[in-house]
């Protein structure tokens, strides 16, 4: 008895293969001794890690010098990746936040081109640079806190950011200072009026940071004490810091003077807001310079980016205040998590409260045609077309909302027992080692390819057998799954002679001609 039980050890002990040759074999088809190296990009991109991604620059630059061929072998590649195991390991065992990128990315790409067909609103026309923009473009770009990235339609245009600076200039006003310093001067409530309103609160303050008076009054308190270029410099190294630096963030001079030709209200605004301080000794910190104020609030609108580059800036918010590629922290989480908050309640002009009600994910958007969401622990999604809604909204922007709220089940309330809406976040992938193995057996039914390769790469015994002493192999070859058995047999390596409790062995059980020749 005792040696029955030895020898069914021997005869399932799991032989560990390093981490490296696992990631490696992934890639292998059949015999083969060496990968393409295109299939290996592929896998990088499929999951969302794009060919300017800064964190995979090192490992792209070796395939390119040491690896003059298009194959690569397995000592090249084990060079080639030993910088970048960690990285690597998310992305081979689904260890990313959204584990199924490419579905994930079919239904953005789906609901993009529904939303296209949307035709209402037209262009801010008080602002005429803002005016000529081509109304018909119209681009999506998505960013998760790991740093897989999307884009689809216009991604590379470049457009100015306009009230999507204003939480970020709360931001950096709640970072140099703190938080009750920066509400002695601006309230945290919704106006209930519209976003220019010359309108403050009881005591005398702006409603809140987000509408056009909190935004000038929180841009007075950043590096006030510093020369006007300096504290515009200052702003503007703030939003390369978020973006990473993966690209230039720009300024749009025409767009700036326009704003401060237009700017009758604003102006007005200020002012009001200066008479008050003399009243009721509220307003603006002393010594406020209302012109350099202004002008710093006309250049912070006028910053220039793109739909990937927001969708990074994004996406740090979502990650708590770091940055995804540089591992930089921005903010703390305590800011943005104040700035989120102010997103959800009143980011979105008069339609906030309908937003957060029916969509309930903070956002924030601007009169360019931007909509910046972030999807806490989770996201950046930017959309941009410049047609506006009634309410200042983009037209198309508030329509992806829409059907994104319907779709995923990303609402602050949703609490995940409906069956309705798609949780991208779920991992099939991660499980324990007692669920693995029924995996394991299901997928190698089901013929299930992928998932077996997940398998491995989490370090799977694929010799495990059932009640019945079956394999993986054996349930392979009785549903006649023909790349499977490859997988197994020429990949892992796994037992070929195993015998279940009838004696049989998988070459036994096998029917198909094609299926014996590999086996054999």
């Amino acid at each position: 008895m005792w040696n029955q039980l030895s020898n069914s050890l021997l005869e399932n002990k799991h032989i560990k293969i390093p981490i490296q040759k696992r990631f490696f074999l992934s890639f292998i088809e059949d015999d083969e001794t060496n990968v393409n190296k295109e299939k290996i990009q592929g896998e990088f991109l499929k999951h969302g890690f794009l060919e300017d991604d800064p964190r995979l620059k090192e490992l792209r630059n070796k395939f390119k010098i040491l690896v003059k061929t298009q194959t690569i072998n397995y000592e090249e590649f084990s060079h080639c990746i030993e910088n970048h195991i960690s990285l690597l390991q998310q992305i081979f065992q689904r260890k990313l936040i959204i584990p199924k990128f490419t579905e994930f990315t079919n239904h953005i790409k789906k609901i993009y081109e529904e939303t296209l067909e949307c035709k209402e609103g037209h262009n801010a026309d008080y602002i005429p640079q803002l005016a000529r923009v081509n109304p018909e473009q119209y681009g999506i770009s998505v960013c998760t806190i790991d740093g897989q990235r999307f884009n689809i339609g216009d991604t590379k245009v470049d457009f100015s950011v306009q009230s999507c600076c204003k939480p970020i200039n709360y931001g950096i006003a709640l970072e140099d200072l703190d938080e009750e310093y920066v509400h002695r001067y601006v309230g945290r409530e919704p106006s209930g009026q519209a976003f220019n309103e010359l309108l403050l609160n009881k005591k005398g303050k702006p409603h809140n940071p987000l509408i056009n008076s909190g935004a000038i009054m929180t841009t007075s308190l950043i590096q006030n004490n510093s020369p006007l270029s300096d504290r515009f410099e200052y702003i503007m190294n703030k939003w390369t810091d978020l973006s990473g630096g993966l690209y230039k963030v720009g300024f749009s001079n025409p767009v700036y003077l326009s704003e401060k030709n237009t700017a009758d209200r604003n102006f007005a605004l200020a002012y009001f807001m200066k008479e008050i301080n003399e009243t009721k000794k509220v307003g603006f910190p002393e010594n406020t310079n209302i012109n350099e104020t202004l002008e710093l609030y006309f250049q912070s609108c006028s910053i220039e980016v793109n739909t990937e580059i927001l969708s990074i800036v994004a996406s740090t918010l979502a990650n708590g205040g770091i940055n995804p590629f540089t591992g930089k922290r921005i903010f703390s989480t305590k800011t943005v998590q104040n700035m989120l908050s102010m997103m959800l309640m009143c980011g979105m002009y008069d339609y906030s409260g309908e937003f957060a009600f029916k969509i309930g994910i903070p956002a924030k958007s601007g009169v360019a045609g931007a909509i910046m969401i972030v999807v806490p622990n989770v996201m950046g999604i930017i959309t941009w077309s410049p047609r506006l809604d009634s309410i200042g909204n983009s037209a198309r922007g508030i329509e992806f909302c829409k059907e994104f709220g319907k779709l995923f089940s990303f609402h602050i309330f949703d609490t995940g027992e409906s069956n309705e809406k798609i949780n991208p976040l779920l991992n099939y992938y991660n499980s324990t080692k007692m669920n693995m193995f029924s995996e394991l057996c299901l997928a190698s039914q089901r013929g299930d390819l992928e998932h077996l390769q997940i398998l491995f790469q989490n370090n799977v015994d694929f010799n495990q057998s059932d009640y019945d002493g079956r394999t993986a192999l054996h349930l392979a070859v009785c549903e006649n799954h023909v790349e499977v058995v490859k997988f197994l047999v020429n990949i892992v390596k796994v037992n070929k002679e195993k015998k279940d409790r009838w004696g049989k062995s998988p070459l036994d059980e096998c029917l198909n001609e094609e299926i014996k020749q590999i086996i054999l």
